[in-house]
């Protein structure tokens, strides 16, 4: 079974957009666009994954990512 993340995202006041995602603590990112923002969420999201496996902080095994703009 996949393990799903949420992507919400916002238009900040200065015109910015930021996406977070919740599941994630602290896993968010500002872009020009909502895509931009969206991408770099992602990216960062993997990369938090990663680390995560590297410390031994989760499973390791198949992996299987889902993430859902909300």
């Amino acid at each position: 079974m996949p393990q799903r993340f949420t992507i919400e995202t916002e238009r900040e006041v200065d015109g910015r957009w930021i996406a977070e995602i919740p599941e994630l603590a602290g896993v968010m990112a500002y872009g020009a666009t909502k895509d931009e923002a969206v991408a770099r969420v992602e990216a960062l999201a993997l990369r938090v994954i990663a680390e995560r496996l590297e410390n031994g902080e989760t499973t390791a095994g198949p992996l299987e990512l889902l993430f859902v703009a909300a």
